[in-house]
């Protein structure tokens, strides 16, 4: 196994997850992902406050970093997740 790469080698696709996306189009019945995110933020705030009892706030005990770095790994496997089942829905 390499120790650069420690996971066992696969037939990976070749660049095709690194190529450069077309710009976007317009689309008049497309909605504006911005106001959706900031009403999932609105509700996950509520969310929290209910489970917690407070809003998240500065000097919690907790570490900020730890906590984002772990939902930043759990998100790249959901990403990579959708990835493939639409590589494997073709």
């Amino acid at each position: 196994m390499d120790p650069i790469d420690p996971i066992d080698p696969i037939d990976y696709p070749t660049g095709s997850l690194n190529d450069p996306q077309p710009p976007p189009v317009p689309n008049p019945d497309g909605s504006d992902i911005w106001h959706l995110v900031v009403l999932d933020m609105l509700d996950r705030r509520h969310k929290g406050i209910v489970k917690y009892g407070v809003p998240l706030q500065a000097f919690n005990g907790r570490d900020a970093i730890i906590d984002a770095y772990q939902e930043a790994l759990d998100l790249v496997v959901y990403l990579r997740q959708v990835i493939e089942e639409k590589e494997r829905g073709k």
